[in-house]
C-alpha cells in the first residue's frame, strides 16, 4: 500500500476517532470521492490499535480504576468506584455489540456505506449534537454516571453503527442530554469507546490474522503508530476546547459536510 496513502488513512482516522465527526464515515469517504482503493481490514485493526492505545494512555487513571475492580465483579460485588466503573462500562457495550453483530450477519452494514447515507447522518445527528448541548455546559460531572445512564448511553452509543453518525459524538449527545457537563459527557464517550473499540478491533482481527503477511505487517505498525499520535492530539485538543468552547465549531463542520455531500450524491 503507498505510503501516502496509509499516511491519509492512519491520520484521518486518529483524528477523527474522538471527535464528534465520524470516523467510519470520512474512510468511507476517502475512496469514494478520492478513486483510492479501500485500505482493507488488515489497516482497519491497525488504526484501531492505535486509537486504542491513544484513549488508553490519555486516560488512564481512569482506564486503572476500572480495571482495579475486576476482582470484586467476580466476586459478584459492584461496590466501590473500581468496580462501578467497570461495571457501567460493561452495560453501555452490550447495545453496541448485540446490534454489531446484528448488522454484521445480515449484511446491512455494507448496505449503509453509501455518501449519501452519510450525509444525512452527518447532517441530523449534528443538529441533534447542537441541540443537547444547548445552555452553559454545566452539568453533573463523570463521576455521577450510573448503571441506568450506562445501558441509555450505550443505546446511544449503538446509533453510531450507521456510518456518519460518530460514535464519540452520538454517545456525547446522549449524556448532555442526560444532564452531564461537556466535559463529563467527553469523558464518559472516551471511556466508552475503549471496549467498544478492543470489541471491534478483535472481530477484524480474527478475520484477518490468518492472511497477514510481512508486507501487510509492516503497512499495519505504521498506520497503527500514527492513528496513535494523531488520536492522542485529538483528545488532547478536544478535552482542552471543551474547558472553554462548546461543541458548535464541530456542529457546524457536520452540517456543512453533510449538505456537500448530499449535494454530491444526488447531482
Amino acid at each position: 500500500m503507498p505510503l501516502l496513502h496509509l499516511l491519509l488513512v492512519a491520520i484521518i482516522q486518529g483524528l477523527t476517532e474522538f471527535l464528534p465527526i465520524s470516523s467510519s464515515g470520512h474512510l468511507i469517504l476517502l475512496p469514494n470521492l478520492t478513486g483510492l482503493e479501500d485500505q482493507g481490514q488488515v489497516i482497519d485493526v491497525a488504526v484501531h490499535v492505535g486509537t486504542l492505545g491513544a484513549v488508553i494512555l490519555y486516560f488512564w487513571q481512569d482506564v486503572k480504576l476500572a480495571l482495579s475492580g475486576i476482582p470484586n465483579l467476580l466476586r459478584g460485588r459492584i461496590h466501590g468506584a473500581g468496580a462501578g466503573l467497570m461495571f457501567c462500562l460493561i452495560i453501555a457495550t452490550i447495545p453496541v455489540v448485540v446490534v454489531g453483530l446484528i448488522l454484521n450477519l445480515t449484511g446491512l452494514d455494507d448496505m449503509m456505506r453509501s455518501t449519501a447515507v452519510i450525509g444525512w447522518t452527518m447532517l441530523i445527528f449534528g443538529i441533534v449534537l447542537w441541540w443537547s448541548d444547548r445552555g452553559d455546559g454545566k452539568g453533573m460531572p463523570a463521576e455521577f454516571w450510573s448503571i441506568k445512564n450506562a445501558f441509555i448511553m450505550g443505546l446511544w452509543q449503538a446509533v453510531a453503527l450507521i456510518p456518519g453518525t460518530s460514535r464519540s459524538g452520538i454517545t456525547i449527545t446522549g449524556g448532555r442530554f442526560l444532564g452531564y457537563s461537556r466535559e463529563g459527557a467527553a469523558k464518559l464517550a472516551m471511556l466508552m469507546s475503549i471496549p467498544t473499540i478492543l470489541a471491534s478491533g478483535l472481530l477484524l482481527g480474527a478475520e484477518v490474522a490468518a492472511n497477514a503477511d510481512a508486507q501487510a505487517a509492516r503497512d499495519a505498525a505504521i498506520a497503527a503508530v500514527f492513528a496513535f499520535l494523531a488520536a492522542l492530539f485529538a483528545l488532547w485538543f478536544m478535552m482542552k476546547l471543551l474547558k472553554t468552547v462548546s461543541f458548535t465549531p464541530y456542529v457546524i463542520y457536520r452540517v456543512i459536510l453533510g449538505i456537500f455531500l448530499l449535494w454530491y450524491a444526488y447531482s
